[in-house]
């Protein structure tokens, strides 16, 4: 494995992270090491995820990437499943970028798809506000799409019909576009699927009223 890759692994055994804890050992920033590999193993090793986050707030309980960092322990414990831990995860991600904001993440948008999809109705008013709070639309279709997309389902869930149409047909535009805009990356952060649960929610609300007429 190449240097530069050792705190990348994408899987995880004995003999990975023997290797990964050998060349952590010579490390000098242990902590931002610890927090990177945790990230790449969330999806398929989601209870390594957590062992090494809590390893990287041991190392450092007030790093300048920890609003990533809880980010990261939210993505893991999605994976198993454990919607409440998640979304307290993506809470004091956010509290962490009110405290530091010039250091932002996806928490944001994360956070308010999460709520959507799980139909934590506690919850749908907040979402909303954490979408407003951050702002103006992002340069990139797929958050773009991610953001309007939660916002229209969370809008039709409180009863706010024509709003959630509007922000529906945001989203579903920003999924069409094949052109990121850039000139040297044409195609960073183009959407790359709408064909799961959220994708067909949003469609839905967005050709809402051919379907009617």
């Amino acid at each position: 494995m190449a240097n530069s890759n050792w705190f990348r692994n994408e899987d995880w055994n004995p003999n990975i992270e023997a290797d990964f804890r050998q060349r952590l050992a010579r490390a000098r920033n242990k902590a931002q090491y610890l927090r990177i590999q945790a990230s790449h193993l969330a999806e398929r090793h989601p209870r390594v995820t957590l062992d090494l986050i809590a390893e990287y707030f041991a190392h450092e309980p007030n790093g300048v990437d920890m609003a990533q960092a809880h980010v990261d322990r939210a993505k893991a414990y999605l994976a198993l499943g454990n919607v409440g831990n998640a979304i307290s995860s993506y809470e004091d991600a956010l509290k962490r970028e009110q405290e530091f904001p010039n250091w932002k993440t996806q928490a944001y948008v994360d956070f308010s798809c999460l709520v959507a999809n799980a139909r934590v109705i506690s919850l749908y008013t907040r979402a909303l506000e954490v979408l407003d709070e951050r702002g103006k639309p992002s340069l990139f279709p797929v958050e773009r799409y991610r953001t309007d997309g939660s916002r229209a389902l969370l809008l039709q869930e409180l009863g706010r019909p024509e709003e959630a149409k509007l922000a529906a047909e945001r989203a579903m535009a920003a999924a069409s576009q094949i052109h990121s805009g850039l000139r040297h990356h044409p195609d960073l952060g183009l959407v790359k699927d709408t064909s799961d649960e959220f994708g067909k929610r949003v469609a839905a609300l967005a050709d809402a009223s051919e379907r009617a007429s």
